[in-house]
């Protein structure tokens, strides 16, 4: 199958506009203080490997590691993160997630789930069906860019 001149552009437009859509309706309706994009991805990412270092996670979100020592810091003051001394090199640190991240996260999968269900049961199912076959390629797709990201 022949893609579009447009295609890459088309698919990145409809992936940021879906990912802010879903964005904008889960940010409503949270309690406690807001959380930017990047503090989310922090705390998702302290969630996936607990005890993670702030130069690794650094690394793994492709951020400065002073930028990630601030959010660190906002996060450890709003009360969503723990910072503790790395029994193996006292200078390091090790992120854990407070019990209020790891119930702020569980209520926004739970909403981002629900809201998703409900919304591609909307769908007609060839659409339904086209989504579910793009998930593998999209997952292949973020592999390659950060693939590139690692290389450069």
């Amino acid at each position: 199958m022949e893609q579009r001149e447009t295609f890459p552009d088309e698919l990145a437009h409809a992936l940021v506009g879906v990912h802010r859509l879903i964005r904008r309706r889960l940010r409503a309706g949270l309690g406690g203080p807001r959380l930017r994009g990047a503090e989310v991805e922090l705390l998702r990412l302290v969630e996936a490997r607990p005890g993670i270092g702030v130069g690794d996670a650094a690394k793994e979100l492709y951020l400065a590691g002073n930028s990630v020592s601030t959010l660190v810091n906002k996060l450890v003051r709003d009360g969503f993160l723990i910072r503790e001394t790395d029994p193996a090199d006292r200078r390091a640190a090790r992120l854990l997630l407070t019990e209020a991240a790891e119930a702020r996260l569980r209520a926004w999968q739970e909403r981002r789930a629900d809201l998703l269900r409900r919304h591609v049961a909307r769908l007609d199912a060839a659409d339904r069906e086209a989504l579910g076959a793009a998930v593998p390629a999209l997952r292949r797709l973020a592999a390659t860019l950060r693939e590139e990201a690692e290389e450069s």
